[in-house]
């Protein structure tokens, strides 16, 4: 199961949104025929075509990031609004509603089968691929106009499905319908934002869709920012599922509303600046999109593995959450697993992503030449080089995941940013297996082989269920979401080696294994004794001066320079290469 993630929607990796590790990468097009070349090292490719994929590869790594750190700032404004207890948490099971739902209808297939035949269209066709862009959207227009439309008058049936807890209580239940109502028909703007998007990527136009989703949660960010204007923050109005005025449920439902319809038309300015007339299509047949239809057929049953394990987890963290807040504790439920999920997934998503966006077309290319050679290098490289920041990110969030949380979430109270931190520091070191099958699969979706990753996806969807399960069964409610975090993280690594087996048979070959083995370890050998280090310095400061906002600024900031210190200090001892091209590319672009 993948933590509702992502990208495609814009609302700054939110859990409940299509995830980084599970859906295909976006492709950008295809630019020059392939040819031959060396294995990349721990350098980039050569210049020529890579030069530009790297500076769009840049470009979408800055909106990326922008786009994270304004989704970040969105929980910390909803936090100050409606807490982290059961009233964020029926926020949240609706917030995932429409996301679920728009990837199973067709977001996994439009990333997956749908994208890379609009890469081929816009090549090959006389027009550009414009006739087969408007095909697409049309498509995506009307399934997604029905499906939203069903999906809003069966709301409650919705609801029920995803938290039983919720609907035994029926003013929670209400609450949830409400909210949902107004949630669901985002996946339409959803739908819409990313076919937009992809017509303006297979046109080497990368911007618009890493940076629209910056508007979106300007829009949602306002809208909390006008409940606490109106109602008060939580920590002074104590609003909850039972006290929350209909006119509060409106603002908020409305502002997420309006967010995704503001991200998906602002869209339209930069398909007429790049040329793309958009009009109705309906001549779908004999088009290429048969075929398409066909191959996304393992792309469905893939996302819905994955949404399955969501559900069970949603399921069982609302219950512990609402079991919790009955004994008095807070943020114990599915807010503190989905806070803590998109602190701990930034990493992943800024760099592991922004490495593949210019590794992608090399293995595409490569793939379709039958070098087989070429893509294990590249995933080689891909590894290598996004491990040299997500290995020390993993173990900052084991050793400074309360510090974290109870600076940043101070304003939703102590306890209930303490549960996000303790959830934060169960996720961390799931997170080098989390990025590491995230490359891995882009090996599989070059070949077009979307078989293999539903495979995949069903083995991490049933560890996750399984495992988050038991610990539901046997830990305390208020601890329980922490031992569900470590679950995802433990369902990532037998992901990863079942995913590594997998590759590497298709590949016909050893994959690199003992030069990203070696990488890996020296970066663990490094990592570990820094994070002892960092942790043991940020808790006997949180023990001395208290978990106020002073404290734990104090407490991170120690933290974090004992942590980076002496990590550098090892690393450097430790002779990575990877370590020292990136001193070298940090230096190139300082002018020194």
């Amino acid at each position: 199961m993948a933590a509702p993630h992502e990208e495609t929607d814009g609302r700054g990796g939110l859990p409940g949104h299509p995830p980084d590790d599970t859906l295909p990468l976006r492709m950008p097009a295809r630019h020059a025929p392939a040819s031959p070349r060396t294995a990349p090292t721990s350098e980039p490719e050569p210049k020529g075509g890579t030069a530009r994929l790297a500076k769009s590869s840049a470009l979408m790594a800055a909106g990326t990031i922008v786009s994270r750190i304004t989704g970040f700032l969105r929980t910390l404004v909803m936090a100050a609004a409606i807490g982290v207890g059961t009233l964020n948490d029926s926020y949240q099971v609706a917030n995932t509603l429409p996301t679920m739902i728009y990837t199973l209808v067709g977001g996994g297939a439009l990333n997956a089968v749908f994208v890379p035949q609009l890469v081929r269209a816009v090549k090959n066709d006389k027009d550009g691929g414009e006739a087969y862009a408007n095909r697409l959207l049309t498509l995506v227009v009307v399934v997604l106009a029905g499906a939203t439309t069903l999906c809003v008058l069966a709301a409650p049936l919705l609801v029920r499905m995803m938290s039983p807890d919720i609907a035994a209580d029926p003013q929670r239940m209400a609450l949830t319908v409400a909210f949902a109502r107004y949630c669901l028909p985002t996946m339409f703007f959803m739908g819409i934002h990313v076919v937009l998007g992809q017509i303006l990527n297979a046109r080497d136009r990368f911007g618009a869709m890493m940076w629209t989703p910056v508007l979106n949660n300007v829009v949602t960010i306002a809208g909390f920012g006008a409940f606490i204007w109106a109602f008060g923050g939580f920590t002074d109005s104590g609003v909850g599922p039972a006290t929350i005025t209909p006119e509060g449920v409106r603002l908020i439902g409305l502002g997420t509303l309006l967010g995704l319809a503001v991200q998906a038309l602002a869209m339209l300015p930069y398909l007429r600046e790049a040329g793309v007339r958009l009009r109705p299509r309906f001549d779908f047949r004999g088009h290429g999109l048969g075929k398409a239809v066909g191959l996304a057929k393992w792309t469905l049953l893939f996302v819905l593995a994955n949404q399955v394990g969501l559900t069970v987890v949603t399921q069982l963290a609302t219950k512990a959450g609402a079991t919790a807040e009955r004994a008095g504790h807070t943020g114990a439920g599915i807010t503190a697993y989905n806070f803590a999920y998109q602190i701990w997934q930034m990493p992943q998503a800024i760099i592991t992503v922004s490495v593949m966006t210019a590794v992608l077309p090399r293995i595409s290319r490569a793939a379709h030449a039958g070098d087989a050679t070429a893509v294990r290098d590249d995933i080689s490289y891909g590894l290598r080089t996004s491990a040299v920041a997500i290995v020390p990110c993993a173990f900052a969030f084991l050793a400074l995941g309360t510090p974290m949380a109870t600076l940043l979430y101070a304003s939703s109270g102590t306890e209930g940013a303490q549960g996000i931190g303790h959830a934060l520091m169960a996720f961390g070191l799931g997170l080098i297996p989390y990025s590491a099958q995230y490359v891995v699969l882009r090996g599989f979706y070059a070949y077009e082989d979307t078989r293999t990753p539903f495979y995949n996806t069903l083995v991490v969807a049933l560890v996750n269920a399984a495992a988050s399960a038991l610990c539901f069964a046997l830990l305390p409610a208020r601890w329980a979401v922490t031992g569900m975090a470590a679950s995802y993280g433990l369902a990532f690594a037998v992901g990863i080696a079942v995913a590594w087996r997998r590759l590497r048979k298709r590949l016909g070959g050893d994959l690199d294994g003992a030069r990203i083995l070696r990488t890996y370890t020296r970066l663990c050998v490094a990592a570990a004794p820094a994070a002892l280090a960092a942790g043991a310095a940020s808790t006997a400061l949180l023990h001395a001066v208290g978990t106020t906002a002073l404290g734990s600024l104090t407490a991170l900031l120690a933290g974090t320079v004992v942590l980076l210190g002496l990590f550098l200090a090892l690393a450097r001892l430790l002779k990575l290469p990877e370590l020292n091209a990136l001193f070298t590319m940090v230096r190139s672009r300082l002018g020194r």
